[in-house]
């Protein structure tokens, strides 16, 4: 189950009333700020700029691949742990506007944490320290910590405990 906070909408589509949400500037600043960091080669910078400017946390040691998109209208409600990777082309929402409301949730994604190329992280999921998500898949419930997960629709493919048993075997 996701945590998400429900706004319902009168009139037209929650999207087109999007300003009523969020302020323009604050999401010409970010896009403009996301579009910057998605191509900067700097793990470094690209922290500082979406910690800075976006309000992120972002952990220690913490990277994020060419083209991962953070959330452009509520970036400040994604917490990344430390000496963790988002994959290439990842995609990190904290909202999602419906038709007749608009849903808002943190994303926390653990210490230690691998989430492969091309995924989607969906709003108010928590992804456990030392999980791994495979590449490609929608992340639209928790991982727990030390497991591994994939698909779409994500499933659970190994326990932390398998995981362990596995390591051991090889």
């Amino acid at each position: 189950m996701r945590r998400t906070e429900r706004h319902p909408v009168d009139g037209p589509n929650s999207l087109w009333q999007l300003y009523k949400t969020v302020s323009f500037w604050k999401v010409a600043k970010n896009f403009v700020v996301i579009q910057i960091g998605r191509y900067t080669p700097s793990m470094a910078l690209k922290r500082f700029l979406y910690r800075t400017f976006l309000r992120m946390d972002i952990g220690k040691q913490t990277s994020l691949a060419l083209m991962v998109v953070p959330d452009t209208m509520f970036p400040e409600r994604i917490k990344v742990g430390e000496n963790t990777i988002i994959g290439f082309n990842t995609t990190l929402l904290a909202h999602e506007y419906l038709i007749e409301e608009y849903r808002l949730g943190d994303i926390v994604i653990g210490d230690r944490v691998m989430i492969g190329a091309n995924s989607t992280i969906l709003p108010g999921v928590v992804i456990g320290d030392g999980a791994i998500v495979s590449a490609g898949t929608l992340v639209h419930r928790d991982v727990p910590a030390g497991a591994m997960a994939g698909g779409n629709p994500m499933r659970i493919i190994y326990t932390a405990e398998e995981m362990e048993a596995r390591k051991r075997s090889h």
